[in-house]
């Protein structure tokens, strides 16, 4: 589901944020904290792509045993930064009141929708279930229909109004998906033009045998790999092969290699203009235009979760 469920979830939401006072910022770091903590830490759907398909897989293939792995125990530092971020921006920077006008989010989303008990339990059950089947087939796609039949079959989706929810959610996502494969042609050129390479060994002639200064400089180039990519799950097979030979002559764990290429590739992903994790919160906060993607999400997001992860992955670098 990732970032799908933002369309259908949140701009209905927005009136009532509004009426608290709620500041945006603070719901688009809690959304980037949900789409990417989980998957960088519970091998689980999106999780089980990240961490099994491509991290581990990408390790192993560079020269690591990654049989035995707890990779759970690798990315637990890692997953502690990003929370730490969240109690900050949760706690601290963003717990005032923030004020938004209620005309225009009247304009653009229906506030007159009433809901009841049983709504509200089928949709507890749509989303069980689509967990359930995600699980249990092993297929991201089919839990999601099964989540979606249910809504419909419910009424908690009407028949008449599918068709204009399904449109109006494509619409919103279609600019991501735009940007993103943008992003992606921008990974591949890098790639080929074997600028990154050229971007690593250039951080290498500065590290000697410093191994705490290689892991923060692995981490920060990274941050800026990612940043520009806007997608962790492609950085990682670009990186893995430059960081785990140089780790391993510098003499890091296979446990630290894989802490350190995992934090590296998901560095970024909040905070990068390019990235799902960060075009997805701004797709259902700025329905009304009165959520900037810039300064009300990259930039939020960026200081509350890429600080505390260079600090964090740097940590279970030198300590695994």
């Amino acid at each position: 589901i990732h970032i799908a469920f933002i369309p259908l979830v949140v701009p209905p939401l927005l009136y009532v944020m509004a009426k608290l006072n709620m500041d945006r910022r603070l719901v688009a770091c809690v959304l980037t904290f949900g789409l990417i903590t989980p998957y960088m830490f519970l091998p689980v759907g999106f999780g089980g792509i990240y961490l099994n398909e491509i991290l581990l897989a990408n390790v192993g293939d560079n020269g690591i045993d990654a049989t035995d792995l707890n990779v759970m125990s690798a990315m637990a530092l890692p997953a502690l930064g990003m929370l730490c971020g969240l109690l900050v921006a949760v706690f601290f920077s963003y717990r005032g009141d923030r004020h938004y006008s209620l005309d225009a989010i009247a304009r653009t989303e229906r506030v007159d929708v009433t809901y009841n008990g049983s709504t509200l339990l089928m949709a507890l059950v749509a989303i069980v279930a689509a967990f359930v089947v995600q699980l249990w087939l092993g297929s991201m796609i089919l839990g999601a229909l099964a989540g979606f039949v249910l809504f419909n079959l419910s009424g908690v989706v009407k028949w008449k109004e599918a068709d204009d929810l399904f449109t109006e959610g494509m619409k919103m996502l279609a600019m991501i998906g735009f940007i993103m494969i943008a992003a992606s042609g921008f990974a591949e050129v890098m790639r080929e033009t074997g600028d990154i390479a050229t971007l690593v060994e250039g951080s290498v002639s500065a590290i000697g045998d410093n191994k705490a200064l290689a892991a923060l400089l692995m981490l920060v180039v990274g941050l800026l790999i990612t940043m520009g990519i806007g997608s962790s799950f492609s950085t990682i097979p670009i990186i893995a092969a430059l960081y785990v030979p140089l780790a391993l002559e510098l003499g890091f764990s296979p446990l630290a290699i894989v802490a350190l290429v995992g934090t590296a590739g998901a560095l970024g992903d909040a905070g990068s203009p390019a990235s799902d994790s960060t075009l997805g919160p701004t797709a259902g906060l700025n329905v009304d235009g009165q959520h900037n993607h810039i300064w009300d999400t990259v930039v939020p997001t960026f200081l509350h979760y890429n600080l505390p992860l260079l600090g964090f992955g740097w940590l279970a670098a030198m300590v695994l």
